[in-house]
C-alpha cells in the first residue's frame, strides 16, 4: 500500500510538470498544426514515463513473489524477545541472519537498479528545457544514493550480547552494500573488532572479545568508552559517517558524557541508536537512554530479529 501510494505521487508529479510545460507554450502564444504536435509529444513523454514506474512497480512485485516463505516456528522464533532466547534459539537465527541479508540484498538491488534509470527531477527538467520552448527534450534525473560509511558502537554486556551479535552478524553479511564499517564494542572500556569480524562471524568475534573483556555485575560504563572513541578513533567521522550505538542506555549510574555524545553526532552524517528497552523504561533506575536518544537522529526498539533488519533496511536506503 505504501509504495502505491509512492508510485502515485510520482506519477502525479509528473503529470503537473507536464501540465506546466503545456501552459508555457500556450503562453508563448503557440497555434495550430505546431501545438498539436508539440501536445502529442508531451502526451508521448508521458506515456512513456508511466510505463516506466509501472516497470519498476513490477521488478518491486516480483521480487516480493520470489522471497521464500519461512516456516512458522521461524517466524515465531524471529518474532521472540531477545532475553527469552536460548543457545538452541540463537543457533538457529545465526543461520537466519544469511537468509535475512540476502532478502535485503534484493530489495537494496532493486533499489540501485532504478536508481540507474534515475527519479525524474521536475524542477531540474523545466529549468533544462526552457532553450526549447518548455518541450521536455532532455529529462533530468536526481543523483543515486551513496553507500554509507559505518561506525558501530555496540554494548556486549550481558544484557545486551544478544542483540548486539545478531546486529553485528547482519551488517557484516551486507558489507558489499556499505563503503566500510569500523566495529566497536564495549562492556566497561571499547575494543575495537573489525578484524576479529574479518576472522569468522560475528558470534566468534564476540567470543573473542570476550575473553578479552570479560563482563562482570553492573560494570557496563558507555561514558568511559566514549572517552577512549574520542582519543584514539575519531577521526573516523565525518559527514559520510553514519554513527551507530547498539545499547540499553543503561550505565550503572557512570558519568553518560553527552558532551562527547554530541561532539561525535555533530561530527557525522547522522547518528542512529538501537535499543532492545521500551520507551517506557527510559530514565528510570539507571537509565541514561532518554539524554541520548534527544540527541539522536532516530531511535529503533529493537526487541527481535525482524525489527534490527528493518532498522538496517531503512539504513540502507537512506531513510
Amino acid at each position: 500500500m505504501i509504495e502505491r501510494m509512492r508510485r502515485a505521487l510520482r506519477l502525479r508529479e509528473v503529470q503537473e510538470t507536464l501540465a506546466e510545460l503545456e501552459e508555457t507554450l500556450l503562453r508563448l502564444g503557440l497555434q495550430g498544426e505546431r501545438v498539436k504536435q508539440i501536445r502529442a509529444q508531451i502526451d508521448a513523454s508521458r506515456r512513456a514515463l508511466e510505463g516506466q514506474l509501472l516497470s519498476y512497480a513490477g521488478q518491486q512485485l516480483a521480487g516480493n513473489m520470489a522471497a521464500r516463505p519461512r516456516p512458522s516456528d521461524v517466524q515465531a522464533l524471529m518474532a521472540r524477545p531477545f532475553d527469552r532466547l536460548s543457545e538452541a534459539d540463537m543457533e538457529r537465527l545465526r543461520h537466519e541472519v544469511h537468509r535475512l541479508a540476502a532478502a535485503l540484498r534484493s530489495t537494496v538491488a532493486l533499489r540501485q537498479k532504478h536508481a540507474r534509470s534515475g527519479q525524474l527531477d521536475a524542477k531540474a527538467t523545466v529549468r533544462a528545457n526552457l532553450r526549447y520552448a518548455g518541450v521536455p527534450m532532455e529529462l533530468r534525473h536526481r543523483d543515486r544514493h551513496l553507500k554509507p560509511k559505518l561506525v558501530v558502537v555496540c554494548d556486549v554486556s550481558a544484557s545486551m550480547r544478544h542483540v548486539s551479535e545478531l546486529m553485528l552478524s547482519l551488517l557484516h553479511a551486507l558489507q558489499d552494500q556499505v563503503r566500510k564499517t569500523h566495529a566497536f564494542a564495549f562492556i566497561d572500556r571499547l575494543e575495537y573488532i573489525s578484524p576479529d569480524l574479518a576472522r569468522g562471524e560475528a558470534h566468534q568475534a564476540v567470543a573473542r572479545v570476550l575473553a578479552r573483556m570479560p563482563a562482570g555485575y553492573y560494570n557496563t560504563d558507555l561514558g568511559s568508552s566514549l572517552v577512549d572513541f574520542d582519543r584514539r578513533h575519531l577521526a573516523l567521522l565525518d559527514t559520510r559517517t553514519t554513527f551507530i550505538v547498539v545499547g540499553d542506555g543503561r550505565n550503572n549510574f557512570n558519568e553518560p558524557r553527552l558532551d562527547l555524545f554530541d561532539k561525535f553526532v555533530r561530527r557525522s552524517r547522522r547518528a542512529l541508536w538501537l535499543t532492545p528497552e521500551p520507551r517506557p523504561l527510559w530514565g528510570t533506575g539507571d537509565s541514561d537512554m532518554h539524554r541520548y536518544a534527544e540527541r539522536c537522529g532516530a531511535v529503533f526498539v529493537v526487541t527481535n530479529l525482524g525489527e534490527p533488519a528493518a532498522a538496517v533496511d531503512r539504513l540502507l536506503a537512506g531513510g
